[in-house]
């Protein structure tokens, strides 16, 4: 490559990228996930669309995939909230062992009788289906919040499901006979304990280390969180281990940790999640060839009718057996398991492996995910609203940010309070934190000032708090917990967790 070639791909690159940036607008009003947009945007610049570029590297597609999984999944563990997801995990963890093996086996057998394909290319197709897609569930949720319990849920389930997916996909895809299913189960079980065994040690170590060494500079924290990431992935995939799973147990301790300048490093996270899936959807977009996929059509229709209408209610029905869950949580888990950018990759393993009929199985993928996308992505909201599950009132989230100070052995902690937030109305004094932690300045419509124990707190305030390393931690938890239940929190049994 020269330095000319590098000139026009970068140009290429930047303009595709911000064509794509434009597009999530539409797609936030439309309610359908951006993945839509972005995979429209790959075919527009293929063989068949006005770019006429060709491309057919499945190997490469799948290598990129991989590495844009990681840091999407990162970007979600990140962002999941240890309080949403631990009353769920249970039900989670049903839902993406039980779930997928009851829903694998409803699709591949669908596949088999109304399509007519052969066992191995009908199991290859219910298990790349079988996994949800959670930035696909809550793009079209972003003005429709859920109760967290169903948030939870989806947001677990959806981080869980992967890891065994993965390892069904490349069971079927591998050359030769399938495996017994005692050796096959005993394989996945193997691989999800070495995964999460990885991953939460390499979180928590990388969490006990950034919160006790402090860094030279801010944009410092943001690599390192994503490097820890990273290493949780690729030691469980060398161990033989989930690497997936791994770096979603890493992340999710990490994003728990509160650890310094978090925000930032959530911010950077997310921008690379959104690099990850716009080149990732636009390689995939490459990859399809429209004009080859008019026999598959019909075949995506019924195999995505067998998923939605059968396979994934009698999965969750199954999956959730145990648990005393209200019937309109069930119907909504049902219809909410949207497929996003891991079906469509994973798609790609039987082409590597040089599986039978590898490119029909492609197109059936893509054109069943983008189908029923289109049908789910909208309706979402509306059965959300039906089924009266728009979300309790619950108060906003405090956002704090925290600085160490190193030499003066102690914290500055920068809080944001926002709107829905119950600080609003409480006076300085009545925050109560512990000794050695003081609120020392107060930023009110651009003007700060020092506060009085009396000063009544605001929606729009950013307050700074100091406190000494002892009580850096109990400070946080008593402002999350007035930020949650008010100046009564703790009284009246509200956590600050």
């Amino acid at each position: 490559m020269t330095v000319h070639d590098l000139n026009q791909l970068l140009l290429v690159c930047s303009l595709v990228l911000l064509v794509a940036v434009a597009a999530v607008r539409i797609s936030s009003r439309s309610g359908l996930p951006s993945l839509l947009v972005y995979l429209g945007i790959g075919m527009a610049m293929g063989q068949d669309g006005i770019g006429n570029v060709t491309f057919n590297n499945a190997e490469l597609t799948q290598v990129i995939g991989y590495a844009a999984l990681v840091v999407i999944l990162a970007e979600g563990g990140l962002g999941t909230k240890w309080r949403e997801i631990k009353p769920a995990l249970p039900a989670a963890v049903m839902l993406s062992l039980v779930g997928v093996a009851v829903s694998v086996g409803v699709t591949a057998a669908g596949a088999h009788y109304l399509v007519g394909l052969e066992w191995r290319e009908a199991l290859i197709i219910g298990a790349v289906v079988s996994s949800t897609d959670a930035a696909a569930v809550f793009s079209v949720l972003r003005k429709v919040p859920l109760p967290s319990r169903l948030t939870g849920a989806l947001e677990a389930e959806s981080g869980f499901n992967d890891a065994p997916v993965v390892i069904l996909v490349v069971a079927f895809s591998a050359e030769g006979p399938i495996e017994d299913w005692y050796h096959l189960l005993t394989e996945i079980t193997a691989e999800l304990a070495i995964g999460a065994a990885i991953g939460l040690a390499v979180g928590w170590l990388g969490a006990f280390g950034l919160r006790h060494v402090a860094l030279p500079a801010s944009g410092l924290y943001p690599i390192a969180v994503l490097a820890i990431a990273v290493t949780a992935y690729a030691a469980g995939a060398l161990a033989h281990g989930s690497g997936f799973l791994a770096v979603y147990l890493a992340s999710v301790i990490l994003g728990n940790a509160r650890l310094p300048h978090f925000p930032a490093t959530r911010g950077f996270a997310e921008g690379l999640g959104w690099i990850a899936q716009i080149g990732m959807f636009v390689l995939l977009g490459l990859l399809v060839t429209p004009h080859e996929m008019a026999d598959d059509i019909l075949p995506a229709l019924l195999i995505g009718l067998v998923l939605t209408l059968v396979a994934r209610p009698v999965s969750v029905a199954l999956s959730l057996l145990p648990f005393r869950m209200p019937w309109q949580d069930r119907v909504l888990l049902s219809w909410a398991g949207l497929r996003g950018a891991v079906p469509i990759i994973l798609a790609t393993i039987p082409m590597v492996s040089g599986v039978d009929d590898n490119r029909r199985i492609f197109n059936i993928v893509f054109v069943l995910v983008v189908v029923y996308t289109l049908v789910q992505g909208p309706t979402l909201p509306w059965l959300a609203r039906r089924l009266r599950l728009t979300g309790a009132d619950t108060a906003a989230d405090l956002g704090i940010e925290s600085a160490p100070l190193e030499r003066l052995r102690g914290h500055l902690l920068s809080v944001a309070v926002p709107e829905g937030s119950r600080m609003h109305g409480v006076e300085v004094a009545e925050l109560r934190l512990p000794k050695g932690a003081a609120v020392t300045l107060v930023v009110r419509d651009a003007t700060s000032f020092v506060p009085l124990p009396t000063t009544v707190l605001r929606h729009g305030d950013e307050l700074l708090v100091v406190a000494t390393d002892p009580v850096r931690d109990a400070a946080e938890r008593r402002l999350r917990a007035v930020g949650r239940g008010g100046k009564l929190a703790g009284w009246l049994g509200t956590g600050g967790n």
